[in-house]
């Protein structure tokens, strides 16, 4: 009889073995999926209250502004349900996201399940509204933050949860960390050197989308009409209405000109002109976290523009383009901003404290 020993591997750590089980750095992050979980069920709950007629049911009809709204003629009776359905199938797959092991449920199936709620949260419930309330945060102003962009933040970041843990999910079933992604394989397209060729051209491109739309608005402000007729560029000179659009565009075009920090050398170390600042490296989050909000809302208040635009909700839309078309390109520079901030937190993750790859 063959004596085994204490310190035999296990016949799980063979060849067959399934990738979580080979490394450490393979182990699922429980905290965000689970926090996907909790957030689409009671969200699922919520719209399930407002189904069985709860009351305050912030999409739809029941909008305050219901022509910005996907289901400007749809009634909480109508809707409701299907919300509540919706949400609640999102957690189910949660659920299964965030639990170790292989799913019976195939990959392709939850992750797909997820692109198609991120899809429909992003072109139905959330719209340009999230982006225009954030002005009143900055002004302190929360009172004056609309009920239904409160649910449209809550139902996008329970979505992006959920993509985290989709992501989380892939990683650990095809062996690579869960943290950073990386495997033994190599980076690829994920390296320093190929997101800094890559980055470069989103991070343009998400310059010059903005500075199309400033471009009218600055041009009304000067006194040309372009895109608009004579008429609407009058009735907006009479209440000001050019000079605060002007403004507005101005800061855009300034926030656009930011997104060269994820190109560019003061992206990575403060500048001489920052005393107390000046020489130290910048805070990787410092760009990444607002970067990707940004990118997130000028996404949503794009395809709302384009869904109103199929929707035929638009008076004149032949003569007054410039009122509108603009903000249709919105979707190209919100996608180039997150291409570019994605490849900044590829050129500064450094090596991972999870599994050790990428040290130099």
């Amino acid at each position: 009889m063959t004596r085994t020993t204490r310190n035999a591997p296990s016949p799980r750590a063979g060849r067959g073995a399934p990738p979580e089980h080979r490394h450490p750095a393979h182990t699922p992050r429980v905290p965000v999926g689970w926090a996907a979980f909790l957030a689409l069920i009671g969200y699922g709950l919520a719209q399930l209250y407002w189904a069985l007629g709860g009351r305050g049911f912030p999409f739809g009809a029941d909008d305050a502004n219901p022509e910005y709204s996907a289901f400007e003629h749809i009634g909480r009776a109508q809707l409701a349900p299907w919300l509540a359905a919706g949400f609640l199938l999102c957690a189910a797959v949660a659920l299964l996201l965030a639990l170790p092991g292989r799913r019976r449920v195939p990959a392709p199936v939850l992750l797909g399940v997820t692109a198609l709620a991120v899809a429909a949260v992003l072109g139905t419930l959330a719209d340009f509204r999230i982006l225009g309330n954030l002005a009143y945060v900055f002004m302190l102003r929360f009172s004056a933050i609309n009920w239904t962009v409160i649910n449209q933040v809550f139902a996008v970041v329970a979505v992006g949860l959920m993509t985290m843990s989709a992501v989380a999910y892939q990683r650990r079933i095809t062996g690579a960390c869960v943290s950073c992604g990386r495997t033994d394989s190599g980076a690829g397209w994920t390296s320093p050197a190929a997101a800094a060729r890559w980055g470069r051209k989103a991070a343009y491109t998400a310059v010059v989308v903005p500075l199309v739309y400033a471009s009218t608005r600055w041009a009304w402000a000067l006194g040309y009409p372009l895109g608009i007729s004579d008429k609407l560029w009058q009735e907006g000179k009479r209440d000001h209405l050019w000079l605060f659009g002007a403004a507005l565009a101005t800061m855009g075009a300034l926030g656009s000109l930011l997104t060269l920090g994820l190109v560019q050398r003061w992206g990575e170390v403060f500048p001489r002109w920052m005393i107390g600042l000046r020489g130290r490296r910048v805070p990787p989050a410092l760009a990444i976290v607002p970067a990707s909000l940004v990118a997130v809302m000028v996404t949503t208040a794009g395809i709302m523009y384009i869904r109103l635009h199929f929707q035929g909700a638009f008076d004149d839309p032949k003569h007054n383009w410039g009122a509108t078309v603009p903000e249709t390109i919105w979707p190209v520079w919100g996608i180039a901003l997150a291409a570019a901030t994605l490849a900044y937190y590829f050129r500064r993750r450094g090596a991972c404290k999870r599994c050790g790859r990428g040290s130099r």
